[in-house]
């Protein structure tokens, strides 16, 4: 009898460590994949959450200039409303005058003007072309790097790539929370806190929820 439990003890040992091993390894990738964007998101947590106190003063900054006459040419006689990129040879004329890319963003056409917005995170910006006189108008609203940061909190006026990010360090909190509980369950026998401190992070925002929020 003693014979035939020793090897169950040791199988239910090695399957243990299996375990253990491959959790605590996905764990540790996953909170060095988390941390620094953790640190941001907790950090601009607490920026949203108290936005109207610690609001920065916007700066404005105004670039004016104007087209060149080939260029005012090739505008006045393309199409008078609708949306559309601006032309290649427009955009590069801009990257190079007031080192400003617009890359392939809709511009709204009237027989007047084209106007561009340019929303960023952190502030805003528009763009506006005359198609008679070619006087080029962009103005820059800056509301601080901390708007900044809350933006990118939110996603709010960024790329895809930021987009996809978001989504990445999402997948890879929920695998260090996941491979967190996991951890918890297998040191839970020697730690007899462990599932009253777990549940009390659940009820906590929960009973917030019920009687605070209305």
């Amino acid at each position: 009898m003693a014979d035939s439990i020793a090897p169950d003890n040791t199988r239910n040992r090695n399957r243990r460590g299996f375990w253990l091993r491959h959790i605590q390894r996905w764990h540790w990738i996953s909170s060095g994949l988390c941390l620094v964007g953790m640190l941001v998101f907790a950090f601009t947590g607490i920026t949203l959450n108290h936005a109207t106190q610690i609001e920065g003063t916007p700066q404005v900054t105004e670039q004016e200039a104007v087209l060149p006459t080939p260029l005012l040419q090739g505008l006045q006689t393309g199409a008078d409303e609708g949306e559309a990129p601006l032309p290649a040879p427009l955009r590069d004329w801009l990257s190079e005058e007031l080192d400003l890319w617009v890359g392939d963003r809709t511009a709204e056409w009237s027989e007047e003007e084209i106007y561009v917005s340019l929303p960023r995170p952190g502030g805003d910006a528009w763009l506006t072309v005359d198609r008679e006189t070619g006087d080029v108008v962009y103005e820059q609203t800056d509301r601080g790097w901390i708007a900044y940061l809350n933006d990118l909190h939110k996603g709010r006026n960024t790329s895809t790539a930021w987009s996809w990010f978001i989504d990445i360090f999402a997948a890879a909190c929920v695998i260090f929370s996941l491979t967190g509980l996991l951890l918890l369950q297998l040191y839970a026998g020697n730690r007899p806190s462990t599932w009253p401190v777990v549940g009390l992070g659940l009820v906590i925002p929960v009973i917030l929820a019920i009687l605070m929020i209305h």
